[in-house]
């Protein structure tokens, strides 16, 4: 399989830090909620239609459709329908989350937090979707359980079997999850500190990230294209 920058440990590392910062920028300034992961706004969602609050109830359908919608457009840009209408569409992505999470920095907290969480929901079902692997491991870019499971399941493998595959692995996900920890440890501080134009840090991180399809790019040149492979067995 051939190595693409979205599977690269570095794009990892860093998509998985600005996600831990967003739960902490979320719950701390935007309602707090963890506008990442769904399962929370569904729960909440039936308890709010259990307590007869059906305008909270309603609040909470939001996010999950933009959740719908941002895994239906990722799923597109994975088939490559898009490749011929917008040349690299991984990059103008990672481009337009940079933009959308520096303009929600810009966004006061007397305003709706839908308007917030909303396109955060949507644009962490496209990392969901788009980013899965890690190399030959697969991760979870927004939410930290299932690295740790994979860690538990390598460190396992480790200590039964001694195997360079589970080492290998091991590695790989402690990382991840320190860089996930990482990023809520930065994010809990910096919201502290900036209120809501701390959203303007992980937006610089995901604009790292155009960097690294630039310099693949060159260390590639005669290569695959770096937005190519986007595909299933490639995110």
């Amino acid at each position: 399989m051939p190595t693409t920058t979205t599977t690269t440990l570095r794009f990892a590392l860093l998509v998985t830090c600005a996600s831990g910062f967003l739960d902490s920028y979320t719950f701390l300034v935007r309602g707090g909620v963890f506008a990442n992961v769904q399962t929370g706004n569904v729960i909440f969602f039936f308890i709010n239609l259990s307590e007869q609050h059906y305008a909270d109830a309603v609040a909470r359908i939001w996010p999950i459709v933009a959740f719908l919608l941002g895994v239906t457009l990722s799923t597109h840009i994975k088939t490559g329908r898009l490749d011929s209408v917008v040349t690299h569409p991984i990059r103008w992505t990672m481009g337009i989350q940079a933009l959308s999470l520096a303009a929600i920095g810009f966004v006061p907290e007397t305003v709706p937090h839908m308007y917030v969480t909303v396109p955060i929901s949507f644009m962490a079902a496209m990392q969901i979707e788009l980013f899965r692997s890690i190399g030959d491991l697969n991760y979870m870019v927004v939410a930290t359980t299932g690295n740790l499971m994979h860690t538990v399941e390598s460190a396992y493998g480790v200590l039964t079997t001694g195997s360079e595959t589970s080492k290998r692995a091991l590695a790989v996900y402690s990382k991840v999850i320190g860089s996930f920890f990482v990023g809520a440890a930065v994010g809990a501080f910096a919201t502290e500190w900036l209120g809501v134009h701390a959203a303007w840090l992980p937006a610089g991180f995901l604009a790292v990230t155009l960097a690294f399809f630039i310099l693949d790019e060159r260390d590639t040149s005669s290569g695959p294209d770096e937005d190519a492979g986007h595909g299933a067995t490639a995110v």
